[in-house]
């Protein structure tokens, strides 16, 4: 039996498919139930996979990925951690053997190349990790403050949402209008009111200039004419005399005694 080409089976399969759908339709028609399982569904299931009709898998998260790239970060540098231990014994291997046993120590070397080939490339693997982590996280963080940007672009929007920028305009106006309204209300008020409006300040201080220059010439012309002043009357010495000071007491007490012997005898 010869092989066929897979076009003629893909064909084949299809013209089964088509004349069981007929089939099932003319059966629903006379009222014949007409199951749909079987090799039809098998053959549906089988064009769907092939021309990729099957359901999309979910991508993770970003924080999802950001975690499997923490956790693959942890066993990376586990190994770096083994990686460096097994170059370290291989070189102490190779330094134990030396020159007495050149092939031992030559295979230790050996073995340390291949382990430092491996340590590199892990390396490498860790900063592609860690680079991938950082972009994801980053992207998080951008994309949570664009959220929030847009959150405050909306706030903005709805609180001006019922103002006009004419409104704003004529309000502006209507407050500078108002406000030279009040400037000229205190101006009256404070303004003096009465006799005093009809009175030219320069007509006053004319007057005061005049009077200033009477009272200088008139000072000027008595200057010669004052009288000499008379002199002053000093008070005269009392006549009365001085009351004489009190006599010792010893002088009291022979006075006594004499006017005593003057009155018994």
């Amino acid at each position: 039996m010869s092989p066929r080409c897979p076009k003629e089976g893909l064909a084949e399969a299809g013209l089964g498919v088509r004349r069981r759908h007929l089939l099932g339709s003319k059966a629903e028609a006379h009222g014949i139930p007409w199951g749909g399982g079987g090799r039809g569904e098998v053959a549906m299931s089988g064009l769907g996979r092939l021309f990729g009709r099957g359901k999309k898998e979910k991508g993770p998260t970003p924080e999802e990925a950001i975690q499997k790239l923490k956790e693959t970060e942890k066993i990376l540098i586990k190994k770096q951690e083994f990686l460096e231990q097994k170059i370290e014994q291989e070189l102490q291997a190779a330094k134990k053997h030396g020159t007495k046993n050149k092939r031992a120590a030559l295979q230790a070397l050996r073995r340390k190349k291949r382990l430092e080939q491996q340590l590199a490339q892990t390396d490498g693997t860790l900063s592609t990790l860690e680079f991938q982590r950082e972009a994801i996280e980053n992207a998080t963080t951008n994309a949570e403050v664009l959220r929030t940007m847009e959150l405050a672009a909306q706030g903005l929007k709805k609180a001006y949402q019922d103002m006009d920028i004419d409104k704003v305009d004529e309000l502006m106006a209507d407050i500078t209008e108002q406000q030279e309204v009040a400037q000229q209300i205190s101006d009256a008020i404070s303004r003096p009111v009465g006799f005093g409006d009809d009175v030219d300040e320069d007509e006053l201080l004319e007057e005061l200039e005049e009077l200033e220059q009477e009272e200088l010439a008139r000072e000027l012309l008595h200057v010669g004419d004052e009288e000499e002043e008379p002199p002053v009357a000093l008070p005269s010495a009392p006549s009365t005399h001085l009351p004489a000071e009190p006599a010792p007491k010893a002088d009291e007490d022979e006075a006594e005694l004499k006017q005593l012997a003057e009155w018994v005898s």
